[in-house]
């Protein structure tokens, strides 16, 4: 099983091209079951969930041809499907649930394993459920298993979710653009990613448009026409390495990412010290010396994403005074924290907040990655300490960085990956 080894107390600059977005990838690949035309993406990921989704579509009849040296993947015949999502493909990644929302649409029934991905907490799928069921969907779970079906074709119809849900919202999105009539959906998540599948669909011939906030209204479609679309850079990525900047006594150089959907993090990082400069796709940031402490949440977008909570935290070890984060999204998104007190963090958990202490000098440790950005938290962690810090089951990491210790190599890293 691969490890990597970090040499700490680098001092970090450069530049750092952002990838593709993982969290808009997904659910883009799943609306491909939609249609039978050509569709070309573009700017995807080489992460594993992206391997996974892949491979799921391949399972159930879609031919392509990929292409990772051009980020690539060209959808040439989608007629032939099998609604059928195998648990060996799902249990990895919790995005596959979203397959069950076009196969529904388009051919009436799906058979869906429930999914998997990180352990940060419970992740029902009942709103996405309950959801599909006003459209006109009847289910049962059988052995891990979600046996759907429609009698001819799903229903527009109006439906308030009864919290924020990214993933409800995309599965809704996706089934209501080829459901019969109008949709309004409302109480929707309004993440970044979100709006890049609303604009993919569209693009390829859906009628979705935002009529409020987090209210979008959705004329469903017979027929789609093959399409060129390019994903979005991933925010997330981009937020993973302004943090690290901050850390740096270095410059860092963020490229290829839009400030603008990344402003509440950036406001975040100037409050604690941070000084940035913003340009149309790119972000220079340089840390300070002296880093404040903060209270902060995790919130729907536009708030702090639960998935930069991990990394923020990490810096917020660094500031003069004690810090406050209460995760307010997943009920257990705090199991990282155990390796960061044992580099000599200070960290005390009640219920859902993280109480920091600051001055933190981390020292390095053999450390255990627990989900996705908690990997990623303990590499920013390591890279500052005086020793060598070995990480393992970075199978996680994997999922969702995309070649992150050449990117950190490139701007001063001592960091390698071995076997």
């Amino acid at each position: 099983m691969d490890r990597l080894e970090v040499f700490g107390a680098n001092k970090l600059k450069g530049q750092i091209r952002i990838s593709g977005s993982k969290n808009a990838s997904l659910p883009i690949l799943a609306s491909t079951i939609l249609s039978d035309k050509k569709i070309y993406l573009s700017n995807l990921p080489n992460v594993k969930d992206i391997e996974t989704m892949i491979k799921l579509l391949k399972s159930i009849g879609l031919t392509f041809k990929l292409s990772k040296k051009r980020k690539s993947i060209l959808i040439e015949k989608n007629k032939k499907i099998k609604t059928y999502a195998p648990y060996n493909l799902v249990k990895t990644m919790r995005a596959g649930i979203l397959v069950l929302g076009p196969m529904l649409a388009r051919f009436g029934k799906a058979k869906v394993s429930l999914p998997g991905g990180c352990s940060i907490g419970t992740r029902p799928v009942d709103i996405h459920l309950k959801s599909l069921a006003k459209l006109g969907v009847k289910y049962k779970i059988v052995d891990g298993y979600v046996h759907a079906f429609v009698k001819k074709k799903l229903k527009g119809t109006k439906i308030k979710f009864p919290k924020i849900s990214v993933g409800a919202t995309e599965n809704l999105i996706i089934a209501c653009s080829m459901a019969e009539g109008t949709s309004i959906l409302t109480n929707c998540a309004i993440e970044p990613e979100i709006k890049d599948l609303v604009n993919f669909i569209n693009a390829m011939g859906g009628k979705i448009r935002w009529i409020g906030k987090r209210t979008v209204r959705i004329y469903g479609v017979n027929k789609f026409n093959d399409v060129y679309y390019k994903v979005m850079s991933d925010r997330i990525e981009a937020g993973t390495y302004l943090i690290l900047g901050a850390m740096s006594e270095g410059v860092l150089k963020i490229q290829g990412i839009n400030p603008k959907i990344i402003k509440t993090e950036i406001d975040i990082l100037k409050k604690i010290g941070a000084k940035i400069i913003l340009s149309k796709d790119q972000i220079i940031i340089s840390g300070s010396k002296k880093i404040k402490g903060i209270n902060i949440k995790t919130a729907p977008y536009p708030g702090f994403p639960s998935d930069l909570q991990a990394q923020l935290m990490v810096l917020l070890c660094k500031a003069e005074k004690y810090s406050v984060i209460q995760e307010k999204i997943f009920e257990n998104r705090f199991m990282h924290v155990s390796e960061l007190n044992r580099m000599g963090a200070k960290i005390i958990i009640k219920k859902n907040k993280a109480i920091i202490n600051g001055n933190t000098k981390f020292r390095g440790a053999e450390l255990m990655a627990t989900d996705l950005r908690a990997s990623v938290s303990l590499i920013i962690a390591a890279l500052t300490a005086k020793e060598k810090s070995i990480i393992s089951r970075i199978y996680h990491l994997d999922r969702g960085y995309e070649k992150i210790e050449k990117k950190l190599r490139k701007i001063g890293a001592k960091i390698r990956r071995i076997s």
